[in-house]
């Protein structure tokens, strides 16, 4: 295997992971979500209110980026923006009670993922893949 076969699996990988994680949010009555939307609502579920700011670094995306990702959730009733009273460049980002009752919902498709992803695979097999990734990661 060749380093491009490998970088070329991990592509692939993660299109099949992103696609399986839309189709389990479609099922669940999510249609039109994807997986970005997923990272917000999931950075709010592990956080009751976050900044703009805050979500972007979060979720790893530039805040033009959240802002349109925002739009969507906000227009679908899952979560609300409020500016800051003291300064009016800071908006933060809260769950409505529609946002908050997707977070069982996440959790099974969180589950659903790591157990397909880890299907066939030993504990051992799994801490060197992760050592592994670790260090991939790192190098950039």
């Amino acid at each position: 295997m060749e380093a491009r076969d490998a970088i070329s699996l991990i592509s692939r990988i993660r299109g099949k992971v992103n696609q399986f994680i839309v189709s389990e949010m479609a099922e669940a009555g999510m249609e039109g979500l994807g997986t970005s939307h997923g990272d917000i609502l999931y950075a709010l579920f592990r956080s009751t209110r976050l900044t703009m700011a805050e979500v972007a670094q979060r979720i790893g995306k530039d805040k033009s980026t959240v802002t349109s990702l925002v739009d969507k959730l906000a227009r679908l009733g899952y979560l609300v923006r409020e500016r800051d009273t003291g300064d009016s460049r800071v908006v933060y980002l809260e769950l409505t009670q529609k946002g908050k009752d997707l977070e069982p919902v996440f959790e099974e498709i969180s589950r659903d993922v790591l157990e397909r992803f880890y299907l066939n695979i030993s504990d051992q097999e799994r801490e060197n893949l992760l050592g592994i990734l670790k260090k991939i990661h790192s190098n950039f």
